[in-house]
Order: C-alpha cells, then structure tokens, then sequence
C-alpha cells in the first residue's frame, strides 16, 4: 500500500509542474497532453483548475469518496450470507457462477473473492515461482489420443460409499468424453467404459493410461507366461495403440481434469443430494455437457480422427470379454473357475482331445467357448465354490466395504440342524443337572 501511495504523490508532482510550464508557456497545451496522456481539452480543463484553485485544483474530487460501483449493504450483506451458509468452502470462481446460476446476484469473481478473505473463507495464495516442464503441443484432431485414469475419492462425502471415477478425456481439446463412477477401478469397468466411448465416438487412435496391471505386464517375467493384459489384448483386436505414461506428470492433462473434478463435481453431488452410484451416473452426462462448455478448447484441425467401429455387438462382447485359453481334455472337458465345462459335440469328437479352446467370460455373466472363432456348445457341472479372488490396492476399499456391511446386518438365525445348533444342545446335555433318583 505505501508503494502504491508513493506512486500516486509522484504522478500529482508530476501534473503539477507540467501544468505549471503550461500556464507559464514553456509549455502548449498539445506538448503537456503528450506528456500526461491526456488530450488538449483535458489539459486545458486541469489549467483553468489549478489557475481557480491552485494545487488542490488538480486532486480529484472522488479522491476518499465510496465508488459508485460500490455494492450495496443489503446486496452485500446477502452475498456474505450465502457464501457462509451455501458455499464456505468453494472457491472464488465456482462461487461467483453459483451465485449467478442460482440466486441471479451478478458480480465479478474478485469481488467474490475479498468478500471471502473477509470471512476467513479463503486464504490468499503465494505465487509461487514457476517450475519448468517440458512443454507438449495438444494432439491436432479430436479422438487422436484419449487420456485415461481413475479417480479413487470420497466423491460423496461421507454421505455414501468411497467409490472410482473413470476419466476419459481428450487431449486435443481438453474435453471429457466419458465419465463412470465405480465402486473399484478394475479391468471390467475399464472394458464397459471403452465400449460406451466405441459406441458414441467410433476407435480412437491411442489410449494413454498409467502403467497400472490394468493396462501393462509390469513383471519380467510373469508367472502364467502372459505377455499382454486383458484390457492391451482387447485394444489390440480394436486396432488402437496403448500407450503408457512413464510419470503421472506426463499425463498431466487427466490428472489435473481428476484435481479440477475433485473440486467442482463433489460439490455439485452435495448441492443436489446425490449419495449413490446409480443417482451419480444419471447427473454425469449433464455435468459433462456443462464442464465442457467452460473448459473445451478448439483443436487445430476440425476433422475427427475417431474410426468406425466395424464390429457387431456379439463381436464387440466375445472382444470385450475376459478370455483365458484352456486345454481340453480326454472327455472334452475345461475347468474355469471351479466349473467343468464338457463340450457337446456330435460323433466321437477324437480329434477334439488335448485341443485349445479360449474360455470368455462376458460382462453380462455368460460364459462362451471359442475355438476358431466359433462358439462351441456345451454343458457344465459345478465343482464346487469358487474360491475369493485376490485384491490390489485398488480394489481392496470395495472388498472392505463390503465385508462392513456384510457384517452389520441382523444375524441370521441358524438352522435346526447348524452344527452351532447341535454343538449348544450337547453342551446343555453335559451340563444340566441329573435327576434325583426316586
């Protein structure tokens, strides 16, 4: 404030003594103009002024007066109100489109702004000195390079599950393109969202994702000999290239949508109640259609890189499903997860034995048998549970949820015959006291 004040003292200093070499006609009205940025008229405006009044002449008169653009008390007071009450913890700018959006009240983001450093709401930030990266142009066509990730967060506050946000987003235009909240971030919730961005947009070029197990063989030298996941395997049939980040850095544009989305999209959940997956996934497309109004950008080239999708929907399934390969045996039969599988096959079906069949298990539950790109009949005998898969840190919140509410419903009341049942009725056997003898 004092730089500023000193500033303001020299500038009047400064008119002063151009004023006076006018008046003394060292000076043209022109030459003054030229030296204050004003014009001859003005010049000749502040002349007569210092000639009537002297120095003070050449003060403004606003100069300790309100501004005219002040807000007004009530109007004021309201807005303090509604960012204590409504919005503590927004930001500036999501605050102001609030305000305008939902109560009609019209005033710029740094208005906001002071109004929320007053309150204690917001806290103003040091600038911090720029860091340097190495900067990469945007891709030029809509659909060339798709970032993906998943998003693990309290999206609903406490007032629901922990659930993922699967982001696809464009990179040439920043826009979002597909959006799907998950209780966990795996393969199968992958596959399902690909398919609704093939459906909608047609393939992309490329998938750029993390080098999570979900996308990449990260071992060596993998135990079962794989050299691709299900979700590479699939892209590789789909004809797209999957690319993986060495750094989340380098795909900052989906980690920073995941920050800005962290922010805006869990406040917007909180405005309109929304405690469930099912209720979330319903707002997103108009969420998407509102984000991308603000946040897209024009790419380079208007054409759209997307290819079409020359798969049928049974083709697209078998694609997108989980597949593993399986030996017959003399019988005819594969074991997939803990069930035989016997094919039915006409004739004696010899040339059959020992022959690779791929198992596909699609996301509606069926299984199918695929040898040579025919399905093969068959029928299947239960062998017993399937034992509980294995967790990773990104499925293990989902398993842990589960098990809590497993666990705080009502116990079930066992059977007449549980053996917790039989185990109780010989302990009171033991223990009851024997009768007296007559």
């Amino acid at each position: 404030m004092a730089e500023e004040t000193i500033e303001l003292t020299q500038r009047a200093l400064h008119r002063l003594k151009v004023v006076e070499a006018v008046t003394d006609r060292r000076l043209t009205q022109t030459e003054a103009g030229w030296q204050l940025g004003l014009t001859p008229w003005q010049v000749k405006r502040l002349v007569a002024a210092y000639r009537a009044r002297g120095a003070a002449g050449l003060v403004s008169q606003r100069v300790g007066q309100p501004s005219n653009r002040r807000l007004k008390a009530a109007l004021r007071e309201a807005i303090r109100a509604l960012l204590v009450e409504r919005y503590p913890d927004f930001g500036p700018t999501l605050a102001q489109e609030k305000l305008l959006e939902v109560h009609q009240i019209e005033v710029s983001i740094e208005t906001v702004r002071q109004l929320q450093v007053e309150l204690g709401l917001w806290r103003p930030k040091r600038r911090q000195a720029a860091r340097a990266f190495q900067l990469r142009e945007r891709r030029g066509r809509f659909g060339e390079l798709i970032q993906i990730d998943g998003s693990p967060h309290a999206w609903f506050e406490g007032r629901g599950p922990r659930c993922t946000l699967i982001v696809f987003i464009d990179d040439a235009t920043g826009r979002l393109v597909q959006l799907w909240f998950a209780p966990s971030e795996t393969t199968a919730v992958y596959m399902f969202v690909l398919r609704r961005h093939l459906e909608q947009y047609g393939r992309p070029v490329a998938l750029y994702s993390d080098r999570h197990s979900i996308f990449r063989i990260n071992q060596v030298e993998p135990a079962n000999g794989a050299t691709t996941t299900q979700f590479g395997r699939a892209l590789a049939g789909l004809e797209i290239e999957a690319i993986h980040a060495r750094t989340p850095q380098a795909k900052g544009r989906v980690e920073r949508a995941n920050q800005t989305l962290q922010d805006r999209l869990v406040k917007e959940l909180r405005l309109r109640g929304i405690d469930d997956l099912a209720s979330a996934n319903a707002y997103l497309p108009a969420f998407m259609a509102d984000f991308n109004a603000r946040f897209a950008v024009t790419p380079s080239s208007a054409e759209d890189a997307h290819r079409p999708l020359a798969h049928t929907p049974r083709a697209l399934d078998l694609l997108l499903a989980e597949q593993e390969e399986r030996t017959l045996s003399k019988n005819l039969i594969v074991q997939y997860r803990n069930i035989a599988y016997q094919l039915r096959h006409a004739g004696p079906g010899y040339r059959l034995r020992g022959a690779k069949v791929t198992v596909c298990a699609l996301a509606n539950g069926e299984v199918v048998l695929l040898r040579e790109g025919s399905e093969l009949p068959y029928t299947t005998y239960r062998k017993g549970e399937r034992p509980p898969p294995a967790e990773d840190e990104k499925t293990l919140n989902e398993r842990v949820d589960a098990a809590l509410a497993k666990q705080s419903s009502p116990p079930s009341k066992p059977a007449p015959d549980h053996p917790w049942r039989q185990a109780g009725a010989m302990a009171t056997a033991r223990t009851a006291p024997s009768p007296a003898a007559p």
